[in-house]
């Protein structure tokens, strides 16, 4: 990887900063940015705090629906250093664009023309210019702070960060046991069937790469989407690493999703992706990374 999360001591040049090989990356200016002395053009760089910083754009995508009541909790606890906010509207009756443009100028505003969650993300991926794109309910059960983990985990070498209540370090407070158990026998059913090791299935706080979506075909368009993705990364043999990640309760309003329709889709996702073969299993997992206490990284 190119892009790395490296230490950024207060007054310290970013360009001049120690490389992750422990070579100092000596720039000059040039037409497009500064040029490092390794050859490669160096991007902006973004502290995160006083001591991490990052160079690749990093987008955040929220899908929503009549959410303007929530937006103010989701969007106070995103990072300033993200490069954009992709707020994909799935044709809210409230003032929902109304309030993430109050609260986020720069935002930028996707209507959705089909319906669902897997509609609205697809749309949403489409519109990042980012190399990075996370995605984030809009419900306020996301905690904006745990970005820097998930981007943590793919410039430290992952291709896709998979958010995890049940990891070490996750938790959630919007889970009934029917919904717990379900979705403990559908990622059991997964790890079997795919040769992956998830800990949670059906959470949608992931993170990637964009280039996985030249290697991920995704065609679904409700919540199945995100076990879809996670089998597929699976399936294409990219480097997936889990991330601790808590889900709060829903601030306000009613979710749309229906454990038991939803989680039949689901099902049917399953069943229908071909299997990996045990011999064809490429895929390589990382520990888990340290999850970045809520408040500490804003």
């Amino acid at each position: 990887m190119s892009s790395v999360l490296h230490p950024a001591a207060p007054g310290q040049d970013p360009f001049t900063a120690p490389s992750h090989h422990g070579d100092t990356v000596e720039t000059a200016a040039g037409p497009e940015g500064p040029v490092s002395s390794l050859g490669r053009i160096s991007a902006t760089y973004r502290p995160i705090s006083s001591h991490l910083a990052i160079t690749p754009p990093v987008s955040v995508v929220i899908p929503a629906m009549n959410e303007a009541e929530n937006l103010p909790y989701v969007f106070k606890t995103l990072p300033a250093w993200i490069h954009e906010v992709v707020l994909v509207d799935g044709n809210s009756s409230d003032n929902t664009v109304q309030v993430a443009r109050e609260l986020w100028p720069d935002v930028k505003v996707v209507k959705q023309v089909g319906k669902g969650k897997g509609d609205a993300l697809i749309s949403g991926f489409a519109a990042c210019t980012g190399d990075i794109i996370v995605m984030v309910d809009a419900d306020g059960s996301a905690d904006g702070h745990e970005i820097v983990s998930y981007v943590s985990a793919l410039v430290s070498g992952a291709d896709f960060a998979k958010g995890s209540r049940f990891a070490n370090g996750g938790g959630t407070d919007d889970m009934t046991p029917i919904r717990k158990f379900g979705n403990w026998v559908l990622c059991a059913i997964v790890n079997a069937k795919f040769g992956a090791r998830y800990t949670d299935l059906c959470y949608g706080y992931n993170a990637f790469w964009k280039h996985c979506l030249d290697k991920v075909t995704l065609d679904c368009t409700g919540f199945e989407i995100e076990t879809l993705m996670n089998i597929r990364v699976v399936k294409a043999g990219l480097r997936v690493q889990e991330v601790p990640s808590h889900e709060y309760l829903r601030i306000h309003g009613v979710s749309n999703l229906s454990a038991v329709r939803d989680g039949l889709r689901v099902l049917k996702v399953i069943v229908k992706e071909k299997g990996v073969r045990r011999s064809a299993r490429r895929h390589a997992w990382a520990a888990p990374s340290l999850r970045i206490p809520r408040g500490e990284a804003s």
